[in-house]
């Protein structure tokens, strides 16, 4: 997969690298099966059995190609309880490799992924999801309960509303992925012309519709879906907001590059949800896929999606939890 741009960052490495840490990188970069990894890992992070469904081979030998992949710099792992996640190292540890690093990385991204390797993995991303709208419909009379254990709006909410009072000039449309009860529609009524609430589980959407109605709210429409959906739709925003809705998302990149594409000009992101911490629990109980994201993470997504990133707000939570308020602008 060697091109013009792949030869260009090897000739302008300015000093000498290490031989052996070179030679790592090419053998990481020597085999397709390895590319095709890479390519898979583009924007998600995946676990090891994800990894051998995607490409139906033996645990041992996915295994084998992570362990070359990551001596090469080229995978990074995070744990999640017993669970082991790799994705693409965004940074190599050598400054001297970083630009035949990311020329490698710009590479495959060119590339196309084999369409049965691509259903593969639709089909787990699928299965992510299916888990969480399942989880979110049994669940949908708990949300509140739930939500307690980690963070209630009642101790975030304040900082949210704030942040949107500064961060928002336009006051056409605003979309709330993920409303939960409507804890901040009525903030967003208020604000905006328009408010489109939008989630994916029926459960959830009739209990945020029924508690807006109590509330006299009328200027709300609720959409059954997700923002793949929402901009099938042909639906824009000046304001979307993600509130505590990314750690139960099995692609959480794609859903900042859908809310990218479904912003206005100067349209405004924000995203309310934890720092990385290590509380495995709350997946069962709380139904959350992720244990949370750097804040690097969110700031690279929303980079690649063409968002700029503005105000950041970090609370730390009596239980240990931390909350990041994020603003990116298009």
């Amino acid at each position: 997969m060697t091109t013009p741009t792949l030869t260009a960052a090897v000739a302008d490495q300015s000093s000498n690298p290490d031989i052996s840490a070179i030679t790592a990188l090419c053998k990481g970069a020597g085999d397709p099966l390895r590319m095709q990894i890479l390519k898979v890992l583009q924007q998600n992070a995946y676990g090891v059995l994800e990894l051998c469904q995607v490409f139906d081979i033996r645990q041992s030998a996915m295994s084998h190609h992570l362990k070359i992949l990551a001596n090469a710099g080229l995978v990074a792992t995070r744990r999640e309880g017993t669970t082991i996640f790799y994705r693409r190292n965004p940074r190599h540890s050598n400054y001297e490799l970083q630009a035949l690093q990311q020329a490698l990385f710009r590479s495959v991204d060119e590339a196309s992924l084999d369409d049965a390797l691509a259903e593969h993995l639709a089909q787990i991303n699928n299965d992510r999801a299916s888990a969480s709208v399942a989880f979110f419909n049994r669940n949908a009379s708990r949300f509140e309960e739930n939500q307690d254990l980690i963070a209630s709006w009642a101790d975030y909410g304040d900082s949210v509303e704030g942040f949107l009072d500064s961060s928002i000039k336009a006051m056409g449309t605003a979309i709330e992925v993920g409303p939960g009860y409507g804890q901040f529609l009525g903030k967003l009524s208020s604000r905006f012309d328009r408010v489109i609430a939008l989630d994916s589980a029926r459960e959830m959407l009739d209990q945020c519709e029924l508690r807006a109605t109590q509330q006299g709210l009328s200027n709300i429409q609720f959409t059954l879906g997700d923002t793949t959906a929402a901009a099938t739709q042909g639906l824009t925003a000046d304001c979307l907001s993600l509130n505590m809705v990314l750690h139960h998302n099995p692609t959480p990149a794609d859903i900042i590059a859908d809310c990218a594409g479904l912003l206005n000009e100067h349209g405004v992101l924000l995203i309310t949800d934890l720092c990385a911490h290590d509380q495995e629990w709350v997946k069962d109980t709380c139904g959350d896929l992720w244990l949370g994201f750097e804040p690097e993470e969110l700031t690279r997504w929303a980079g690649i999606a063409g968002l700029v990133e503005g105000n950041s707000l970090y609370l730390t939570q009596r239980n240990g939890f931390r909350i990041q308020l994020r603003e990116f602008t298009l």
